[in-house]
């Protein structure tokens, strides 16, 4: 590969790098090219990336960017997901790929700039999706206000209760 080639591919995945929220490294050993190219027709339809590259030219290119931390990963056979979107919907994507194929695994990767190993990937493919944390959280938060309101409610409710079991009485009396 000519040198010019090298510094377009460097350049260009630098760039994509830089954009990207989260990185997964993993290790591909022992997958055929089918079913390579299904985990890439998979993560294209959502946004995302996988690519198997020369680990010299992806530590160029993560030099200077957020996801540079992966470098340390970069050991053996090695493909990555790039994922702009949702990170929690890539990472499920990738759980679901490796349950039917034993070779496939996380070997860590950079989620939002910090680091996380493979066990971490595995977990947060388990995490539900963004949208469900988004509504649990709006369903706590309303849960706040509402139970104030019931709370003052009774009390009111208690005292004219109150008031009027006094009334009764002394129209009784």
């Amino acid at each position: 590969m000519k040198k010019t080639d090298k510094e377009k591919i460097v350049a260009d995945l630098h760039q994509r790098l830089t954009r990207s929220q989260a990185v997964f490294v993993t290790d591909f050993t022992g997958l055929n090219v089918e079913s390579i190219n299904k985990l890439r027709r998979d993560l294209k339809q959502r946004g995302d990336e996988y690519q198997v590259e020369k680990k010299t030219l992806l530590r160029r290119a993560s030099q200077e960017t957020p996801v540079s931390a992966i470098e340390d990963l970069l050991v053996g056979p090695c493909g990555i997901t790039i994922s702009y979107g949702d990170p929690g919907a890539a990472a499920k994507l990738l759980a679901d790929f490796a349950k039917d194929r034993e070779k496939f695994a996380f070997k860590g990767g950079v989620l939002q700039g910090r680091p996380i190993s493979g066990d971490g990937v595995g977990q947060l493919a388990k995490m539900p999706s963004r949208e469900i944390l988004l509504g649990q959280l709006l369903s706590a938060m309303a849960a706040v206000p509402t139970g104030l309101v019931s709370t003052l409610s009774a009390i009111i409710q208690k005292f004219l209760l109150t008031l009027k079991a006094v009334e009764d009485q002394k129209a009784q009396a």
